[in-house]
């Protein structure tokens, strides 16, 4: 089975880099998206695993998984994330945010059974979304030309660079030992974001006459409401 997907990846990522080499990569015209032509191959990769392997894998997961179950897997992976969200916060200057994040981590660390409950938010303690891409962000560092990768998704060039650095240095699951279990964990933490994000897939297929250029719109404008914390400065191109 994996053999077979590996050939399937092979065969539309070099379809892809054909695509982009005869249409070039240059921006068809929107000026935050200069590499539109080999974005828009990648997104077609994207959109084949999604369809062939990643979104069956997903359905089967949310239709066979009992839902206090799924609850505790995302609960369990938020909790796990709130020691890097915490971090970044602090990085960011935002002092009261960190302190309510680590406190997030103690109190479902332990009162919730290693995060599978999430007594935090109960408690009054506001889950946050921060990442070293935002952080990045705070400290100055530009946008970047848009990318679009297979599985990675929508990006700019910074939270590209920021997303390495979430998932290869600081995702405390990267650390879970053995091998096995941080493979199985990174898994199920995929599979189980995807399955999150399945009922959203009806909306976009309906609302959207141009899937590609939907989405990368809808992703710079909310990482823009990320970074500003929900308050964006007006923007003449928004």
């Amino acid at each position: 089975m994996t053999g077979m997907f590996g050939k399937l990846a092979c065969r539309l990522l070099g379809g892809a880099a054909l695509m982009a080499m005869a249409g070039g990569v240059m921006a068809e015209g929107n000026p935050r998206d200069p590499y539109e032509g080999f974005n828009r191959s990648m997104f077609a990769v994207n959109e084949a695993l999604d369809k062939y392997a990643t979104r069956p894998v997903a359905q089967a997961y949310d239709a066979t998984v009992p839902l206090p179950m799924k609850a505790g897997v995302g609960n369990f992976f938020g909790n796990v994330g709130d020691l890097w969200v915490g971090a970044n916060s602090l990085m960011q200057g935002k002092v009261g945010d960190a302190g309510s994040d680590f406190g997030r981590l103690l109190i479902n660390s332990t009162v919730g059974i290693f995060g599978l409950f999430d007594v935090a938010s109960e408690l009054g303690l506001e889950r946050h979304d921060e990442d070293f891409g935002q952080t990045m962000a705070v400290w100055g560092v530009g946008d970047g030309p848009f990318v679009f990768l297979p599985v990675i998704g929508p990006r700019t060039t910074r939270d590209t660079a920021g997303w390495a650095v979430d998932f290869f240095a600081a995702d405390p699951v990267a650390y879970f030992r053995p091998v096995g279990v941080r493979n199985s964990a990174v898994v199920l933490r995929f599979v189980d974001i995807r399955a999150s994000l399945l009922p959203a897939d009806k909306i976009v297929e309906e609302a959207a006459l141009d899937k590609y250029a939907y989405l990368r719109d809808a992703y710079l404008q909310r990482r823009r409401n990320q970074i500003y914390d929900g308050m964006p400065p007006r923007r003449d191109d928004f």
